[in-house]
């Protein structure tokens, strides 16, 4: 029997250290292992003409287009729309799509556009699945859900808290995420800054690359002026994320809008304490049913109540090992990527079939 061949169009690729890089490259490794024959392209890195042209050199059987509004540009393309019309289409959206995309009347016809073209909607948060069923209440039944999991990439060492300038009696506020107005970069240092005014001890570190030229412009500005407390890492390699999580004390996502974040679960895997905002696709994974909470949830609206959190976390060492060991009960349902991959192949035989 000929493996299946699965392409994949995402925002980002390996070895980018986007979330979607990030994802999409778990799904490839965990795929190929499983026997499929796996290409992974970037929707900002290809001209239509290139897309078609891999279209006609790989012949997928099937084509996996991760979030929606952002490949666009390609899915939509006259050149292109009409040759993957006919071929098994699965998209899974992001965080940004449905919780904030769809909103935009700008911007929902274009996403809408994309998920109707799609055989299968393949989800991996129950916020998403039903954002998706509310917008699209007759595609009910393409909606597949698909547990996510997480991977580490490598064993490498970090030194992230040399890089902060950090000793061992510091609190180490860690961000990984790219810098763009959705991941709330810029307000969540402007919080820690509140925070350091009253505890000299806090640091802060943001790992992520420069996504939102403008925006990332004025964090740069910002983390230069709070050199005594804040960094900022454009690149931690991936198989050094590991280490970088483990030397924190607390992570920290200040997204605006998730779907299911990759940090968070690493953030799990990791077992450290979590300070997340309070939005769909952070609250089920921390402080959902499985066990305690892993932990606190912010109003990303409310700096103060950012504020008071954190304080409360550099204050209290025995709140921050609850959590971590809360954090470490919660790994234990993330499934694996040979899961994961499971779910994935499932969906596509469905797309296929359909």
């Amino acid at each position: 029997m000929n493996s299946m061949r699965i392409l994949i169009l995402t925002p980002s690729r390996f070895p980018g250290t986007t979330g979607n890089a990030i994802t999409t490259e778990r799904w490839r490794r965990s795929l190929t292992a499983a026997g499929a024959v796996v290409e992974v392209l970037s929707s900002s890195e290809l001209e239509s003409s290139e897309f078609a042209e891999h279209l006609r050199s790989f012949r997928p059987d099937v084509i996996h287009i991760h979030h929606a509004f952002r490949t666009a540009v390609l899915v939509l393309d006259p050149l292109i729309r009409p040759q993957i019309e006919t071929l098994p289409l699965v998209v899974s959206p992001g965080g940004t799509d449905i919780n904030l995309d769809i909103g935009m009347a700008e911007r929902k016809e274009t996403v809408l556009s994309v998920l109707n073209m799609a055989r299968i909607i393949l989800v991996q948060g129950g916020d998403t699945a039903q954002s998706v069923w509310r917008n699209l209440p007759d595609r009910s039944a393409s909606i597949v859900h698909v547990a996510k999991a997480f991977s580490w990439f490598g064993n490498e060492d970090c030194e992230l808290r040399k890089a902060a300038n950090c000793s061992d009696k510091d609190v180490l506020f860690f961000l990984p995420a790219g810098i763009r107005p959705v991941k709330g970069n810029l307000e969540c240092l402007a919080a820690m800054e509140r925070v350091f005014e009253t505890r000299p001890n806090v640091r802060f570190v943001n790992a992520g690359p420069a996504i939102d030229a403008a925006y990332a412009a004025k964090f740069e500005r910002k983390v230069n002026e709070l050199a005594a407390f804040a960094r900022w890492i454009r690149a931690i390699p991936p198989a050094a994320m590991r280490s970088g999580y483990e030397a924190s004390d607390v992570v920290v996502n200040a997204s605006f809008s998730e779907g299911l974040s990759n940090s968070v679960l690493e953030a799990l895997a990791a077992e450290r304490p979590v300070l997340a905002s309070d939005v769909p696709g952070n609250r089920q994974p921390l402080q959902g049913e499985d066990g305690p909470p892993a932990g606190l949830l912010f109003d990303p609206r409310n700096p103060d109540d950012f504020v008071a959190k954190a304080i409360a976390l550099v204050d209290d060492d025995e709140l921050r090992r609850r959590l971590a060991q809360a954090a470490g009960m919660r790994r234990n349902a993330i499934p694996t990527p040979e899961a994961e991959a499971a779910g994935l192949l499932a969906a596509y035989k469905a797309a296929m079939g359909s």
